[in-house]
């Protein structure tokens, strides 16, 4: 039964999503989503707390297919969606960064978005994101960006929205036959479009502070 997990994102750089070249990927943050979503389900991210006005819908995909991180790294067709930290912004966001020699090493990180300040690799990011070892996949989703559309509200009634989750909210199909309609049409209309940049598109050098435990 196809499920839909909306969550409140934190940062919209285009890296967690990475919604360019014609495919959205989530490869970071979010262990749980990737652990738990299957394919023809939808993930759906908006604006909240840290991100205002809140409800408003920055992407919406359903995953097409997945791919290990190793088979993410090796395959030559996602070769373009690995970081370039001195590239243009959406080269730095690239979400193709983890990588090791064998299935017995331990995980290497490219510098990106969620290196330390320095490049080098940050621990506490590499295990939070490989503990799931899944990417999901898109081809067909819209990112809207800094163009985040709000609900209707006949959407907001009928997910009963009072709050952002502290990780994510999860709605069988049958629970938000309004909201499916409504991400059927967005992506119908727009798919695979990027409509704009990403909200915090600016802050796309920023590397991750080990000390206040975020970017910076």
């Amino acid at each position: 039964m196809t499920s839909v997990f909306m969550y409140a994102v934190s940062y919209d750089l285009g890296f967690a999503p990475n919604p360019f070249g014609g495919m959205c990927s989530l490869a970071c943050c979010k262990p749980r989503i990737r652990e738990q979503a299957r394919i023809g389900d939808w993930v759906v991210g908006m604006t909240g707390t840290k991100l205002k006005p809140a409800m408003r819908c920055i992407f919406a995909m359903e995953i097409t297919s997945e791919a290990t991180f190793d088979d993410y790294w090796s395959n030559p067709d996602y070769v373009s969606r690995r970081p370039v930290r001195n590239g243009t912004p959406m080269k730095q966001v690239g979400d193709n960064i983890y990588h090791r020699t064998s299935t017995d090493s331990p995980w290497q990180q490219e510098d990106s978005v969620h290196s330390l300040i320095d490049g080098s690799q940050s621990e506490l990011n590499t295990k939070h994101d490989t503990r799931i070892n899944r990417v999901l996949l898109s081809t067909k989703y819209v990112y809207l960006g800094s163009s985040a559309e709000p609900l209707t509200q006949q959407v907001i009634n009928e997910l009963e929205y009072k709050k952002n989750p502290r990780d994510y909210f999860r709605f069988k199909a049958e629970q938000v036959p309004n909201f499916i309609a409504w991400l059927k049409a967005k992506v119908a209309a727009n798919s695979n479009r990027v409509i704009a940049d990403p909200i915090n598109f600016s802050l796309s050098g920023r590397r991750f502070d080990p000390e206040r435990e975020r970017m910076i």
